[in-house]
């Protein structure tokens, strides 16, 4: 089945640009050049991945990221002339799966497209058995996590770095391996990017953050999913 690739820029040669390679990988290009039509195209055509632009007219590229993850989980990767490290984080955090900077290469930007949707298959039919840590209960199949019989609510990103550590309690994940596992990706210098989710979902499922329970920080390594009472 052919995939489609929604294309949101409001810079009509950077739309044409990424078409022609597209349509040279086989794959259906879609294109908005602002927000609003983009959230439309999005809903009613259903594309299988999206290469969104931030700096967009009607709608911001942020604020389409955030309605569509609050809607699906369609893979997004961001692509703009931002290039701070806040800028990345942010996009980031809105729910991108990957970030790619201009000037671009197609090329890479196509690599980039392809990692995203092998990863999305090979996630497709996860272990969808439930996972219990001390008092955590992952599911997998409702994306849900509880603590006791409290529903906690993640982001999809929180969800699936608490999943990917949950799946081997104890062991200590390195922050570059946690962005690869977890978020698809490991970008030099973006690293902190582990902290910044370690410490939402610290304030989520920890009864005390600042004395964790469940995810503890092995200095100059990572973090490790681990039960207090596993440890005892």
């Amino acid at each position: 089945m052919e995939r489609k690739i929604l294309v949101v820029d409001d810079d009509k040669k950077t739309v044409d640009l990424i078409k022609v390679y597209l349509e040279r990988e086989g794959y259906v290009p879609l294109v908005a050049y602002d927000g609003r039509q983009a959230l439309e195209i999005a809903q009613t055509r259903k594309p299988d991945l999206i290469v969104l632009d931030l700096m967009l007219p009607e709608v911001d590229g942020l604020d389409v990221c955030r309605i569509l993850r609050n809607e699906s989980k369609v893979p997004i990767i961001m692509l703009t002339a931002r290039t701070t490290q806040e800028d990345k984080l942010l996009g980031l955090d809105m729910g991108a799966d990957d970030y790619v900077t201009k000037p671009f290469s197609p090329l890479e930007l196509m690599a980039r497209i392809r990692a995203v949707l092998r990863r999305i298959n090979s996630s497709s039919s996860p272990d969808e058995a439930q996972i219990r840590v001390g008092g955590l209960t992952i599911d997998p199949l409702r994306h849900e996590v509880r603590l006791g019989d409290r529903l906690i609510h993640l982001t999809p990103k929180e969800f699936k770095l608490l999943d990917v550590m949950a799946r081997s309690p104890g062991r200590v994940f390195p922050r570059t391996e946690l962005l690869e596992r977890a978020f698809g990706f490991n970008y030099e210098g973006l690293e902190r990017t582990v902290d910044v989710h370690i410490m939402n979902l610290r304030r989520k499922i920890e009864p005390d953050p600042s004395s964790p329970t469940y995810i503890h920080t092995v200095y100059g390594v990572g973090y490790k999913l681990e039960a207090q009472e596993d440890v005892a």
